[in-house]
């Protein structure tokens, strides 16, 4: 039985319909469409358990009135069709509808329309461009993709199971006591009126209020999973004090975000307590003052003031479920704001996968300047032939890294095109455009997962040999071996930490490597690839280097020499324009720019003005 009612909703084996739109009402129409019909039984299900708990004081009021009546003895004989209805109602209805009720609620909708949400919502952020991720911290758009989920599950669930189920029972007991008297049903009605008048008062503030709190919550996890993620620098420096000082301001802000927000439930709490107090009290005292005049029956006593303390029990979850609700929306809200952002680079309806047989590489007057009035590059054209090996030279800011991201479509051009063997790289998808160039980067960043997974994410369908292979090629195979990590798992399936914190810098970058000469791509792209090596390993690793551009186009950024004056071509970079290019020698023999940065070389790097 559970396993059916769990069977119902598989979150993952729901890709999104498309991206999440913006605005709260479309936002929540985007996951609950879905799973409509779930949340229709729900609903369904909620105003028969209603209609059941409506139906018990009236059962009370029967038998109250059958005792009253029957002769001594003889109660059983002349009332068993009430008695055996309302047992029937207690014992059998009502349980089967609660248990209904919790099947699909608790095994279905719960995990599956909370998982839902993460799930769906990850697909489209993880889809972001690097600058989204540059913008923000990690673990706050993590946070926020995560209690997302929640947080608009519960939000659903609480309007369709404690809303709704509120509103049938208030509807179902003004018309059972108006039935009886209309004047008895007035206490009601009153109090409905008052009660909405309260929610209305203070709903606002609570919503207002919970926008802070999650806002505030959300500044916290990012403080806390800065200073957790860049533990390394804050041990390095002695920073403690410090980190706790920015964590300390963020909790306190917090604090004082949630005492507002009490303030408001505890006039809430006040506020309940009057209103059921004036509920039950006006209520019964009208109910007996009409049967003492023979308006009512005794039935009618007996039915109403059960029906009061039951509206009156319902009315308190009620009002702290909408006050949970409307800090649900701001958690959602806030989610909203990170999860339903447009992509900025997307796939062209008409892209295609791009096939590279040759991997020659034309730059096309390029422009791009991170969206400000200009500057970085600027009318950029370069021509790479198949198999050429270019290094890229220049200072810090010279447009080195960029020019490289652009090809990696981590940025949509904003003047120009990038062909690769004549097709250009905006009608082409993205996905297929990295899939042809392999990067070993200076900051090599490792999966908290084994070094096998980290190896063969370069091509995920290879083989343990052709794996241990790759590491090998890359000088890292006997280190592997050595390696044993926290839970006793040794070699290949030794876990690295997060982002490879368990390795040394020149092993992460050995293993970055055997990664990419796994992938085996035609254009291979080098960013300072050996920095992190001493000079005995990069010796070593250099030769694999060789081994590996055999047959590829090759851009290679460098500031150490001994990699760059191997290239064939050797561009100068300034200001995100060519000022020079040729071999390593005639550069020399021009004494220009590179001349200058060569001449003022340390120890085998190039200099920074």
């Amino acid at each position: 039985m559970f396993r059916y009612f769990e069977s119902l909703l598989i979150p993952t084996a729901m890709d999104a319909p498309g991206q999440p739109p913006q605005g709260m009402v479309a936002f929540y129409w985007f996951f609950a469409r879905q799973v409509v019909w779930f949340l229709v039984a729900l609903l369904v299900l909620g105003a028969l358990i209603a209609a059941t708990d409506a139906a018990i004081p009236v059962m009370i009021g029967w038998v109250v009135n059958a005792v009253a009546t029957a002769e001594n003895g003889r109660l059983s004989e002349q009332a068993w069709p009430i008695l055996l209805a309302g047992a029937a109602l207690v014992l059998v209805v009502r349980p089967l509808l609660a248990m209904a009720q919790s099947l699909l609620q608790f095994q279905a909708v719960f995990p599956g329309l909370t998982n839902l949400v993460r799930w769906q919502s990850h697909q489209h952020v993880v889809r972001q461009s690097i600058g989204y991720f540059q913008s923000d911290f990690a673990g706050r758009i993590a946070s926020r993709v995560l209690e997302t989920g929640y947080a608009l599950r519960a939000s659903l669930v609480s309007i369709i199971s404690v809303v709704f189920y509120m509103v049938a029972l208030v509807s179902m007991a003004i018309v059972l006591i108006a039935r009886a008297d209309l004047l008895l049903a007035l206490p009601m009605v009153l109090w409905l009126a008052l009660y909405v008048g309260l929610l209305a008062w203070l709903v606002p503030h609570v919503r207002r209020s919970a926008t802070d709190v999650s806002y505030a919550r959300s500044a916290v996890t990012g403080r806390i999973v800065d200073s957790y993620t860049n533990i390394l620098t804050v041990k390095l420096f002695a920073n403690g004090l410090i980190e706790d000082d920015q964590v300390r301001r963020s909790i306190d802000h917090h604090t004082g975000r949630m005492r507002v927000q009490m303030r408001w439930f505890t006039w809430l709490t006040i506020g309940l307590a009057v209103l059921s107090g004036l509920l039950i009290a006006g209520t019964g005292a009208l109910a007996l003052w009409l049967w003492g005049r023979g308006a009512i029956g005794l039935e009618m006593v007996a039915t109403a003031l059960p029906l009061t303390l039951q509206i009156s029990g319902a009315a308190s979850r009620v009002a702290f479920e909408t006050t949970a609700i409307f800090e649900q929306f701001g958690t959602v809200h806030e989610g909203m704001e990170t999860v339903a952002k447009p992509l900025r680079v997307t796939d062209r309806p008409e892209a295609r996968p791009i096939a590279v047989t040759k991997g020659e590489l034309v730059f096309e007057r390029v422009s791009f300047h991170y969206g400000r009035e200009g500057g970085v590059i600027d009318d950029f054209s370069l021509a790479i032939r198949p198999g050429e090996k270019i290094g890229l030279v220049g200072r810090s800011g010279a447009g080195k890294s960029t020019l490289v991201n652009l090809l990696l479509r981590f940025y949509d051009l904003q003047g120009g095109r990038i062909l690769i063997d004549g097709q250009d790289c905006a009608f082409a998808t993205q996905d297929s455009v990295r899939a042809q160039i392999a990067v070993v980067t200076q900051d090599t960043s490792l999966l908290h997962r084994s070094i096998r997974e980290n190896i063969r994410y370069g091509r995920p369908t290879a083989s343990e040999a052709e794996v241990e292979a790759a590491a090998r090629r890359a000088h890292a195979h006997d280190f592997i071996l050595e390696l044993e990590d926290w839970s006793g798992r040794r070699g290949y399936d030794a876990h690295v930490g997060e982002r490879g914190v368990k390795l040394s810098g020149g092993q992460r970058q050995r293993v970055a490597i055997a990664r990419v000469i796994l992938k085996n791509a035609p254009i291979l792209i080098l960013d300072e690839a050996t920095s992190a090596l001493d000079s005995e390993v990069e010796a070593a690793i250099q030769e694999q280097l060789e081994t590996l551009m055999e047959g590829k186009t090759v851009i290679c950024i460098a500031h150490r020499l001994s990699t760059i004056a191997r290239m064939d071509r050797l561009v100068i970079l300034d200001a995100g324009r060519i000022v020079e290019q040729g071999t390593h020698h005639q550069l020399l023999e021009k004494d220009g720019h590179y001349a200058r940065l060569w001449r003022r070389q340390s120890g085998g790097f190039l200099g920074e003005e």
